[in-house]
C-alpha cells in the first residue's frame, strides 16, 4: 500500500477568519481525528496533490510538529467556485482500533461471458469497509473469470479476510450484459430457425 508523506504546522487560530487567512497565504487547513486528541494543521496544496488527485487508496505519513501520524483520507472538501480543494479530514490509524475506509475494488481475470461477446459492465468501483488497520489494502482484488453472460458479480461474492463488508450481500458489483451485436445475432438465429418450420 503506498504511503504519501504530508509536512504540516499546527494551526493556533480556528474559525472561518482563520481558515480564510491560512487559504489566503496558500495553505489548506486539515485537522486528524481518531487518536487521542484532534490535531489541527496546515500545509500546502501541493503536498496533498497525490493523495487528493488519484483513485488510488494510500495511507497518508503526516509529520506535524516534530510528531508523526499514519492516517486515511477521510473527507474533503473543494471551492465551489475555484475548484481548489479547502479542506481534509484525516483518520489516525490506531493499532487495534477499527477503521470504516472506502476502498477500490480491482477486478481480475477475464470474464466466460465476455470470451463470449458479452460486455463487462463495472457498478460499484469502490466498497465501503470495516476493518483493523493492519487489514488495511490499497485494492480488494475480485475475481471475474466464472462470470457469464446476463449474471451479477454481488457484495457476498467478495472474499477478503478479517474485514466486514458495509455494504447488503444482494448489492451487484459487476455484470456482463449482452452486446446489440449478440442480441441481434440471437434474433436472426431466432428467425431462421421459425423460417425452417
Amino acid at each position: 500500500m503506498k504511503v504519501v508523506t504530508i509536512e504540516g504546522q499546527l494551526r493556533s487560530d480556528f474559525g472561518k477568519k482563520a481558515a480564510r487567512r491560512d487559504r489566503s497565504e496558500g495553505k489548506v487547513p486539515c485537522v486528524i481525528y481518531g487518536g487521542s486528541t484532534n490535531v489541527h494543521f496546515t500545509t500546502t496544496a501541493k503536498d496533498l496533490k497525490t493523495i487528493v488527485y488519484t483513485p488510488e487508496f494510500k495511507k497518508a505519513h503526516i509529520k506535524v510538529e516534530g510528531k508523526e501520524y499514519i492516517c486515511i483520507l477521510k473527507d474533503l472538501q473543494f471551492d465551489k467556485i475555484t475548484d481548489e480543494v479547502i479542506h481534509l479530514d484525516f483518520l489516525q490509524l490506531v493499532d487495534g482500533k477499527m477503521v470504516n475506509a472506502k476502498v477500490p475494488l480491482n477486478f481480475t481475470g477475464q470474464s466466460v461471458g465476455v470470451k463470449a461477446g458479452g460486455r463487462f459492465v463495472v457498478k460499484m468501483s469502490t466498497i465501503n469497509i470495516r476493518t483493523a488497520p493492519e487489514n488495511l489494502k490499497a485494492a480488494i482484488d475480485v475475481d471475474i473469470t466464472n462470470l457469464e453472460i446476463g449474471k451479477n458479480l454481488r457484495v457476498e461474492d467478495i472474499i477478503v479476510e478479517n474485514t466486514e463488508i458495509m455494504h447488503h450481500k444482494r448489492i451487484p458489483v459487476a455484470a456482463v450484459v449482452i452486446t446489440r451485436a449478440l442480441k441481434q445475432e440471437a434474433n436472426e438465429a431466432a428467425k431462421a430457425e421459425k423460417g425452417k418450420k
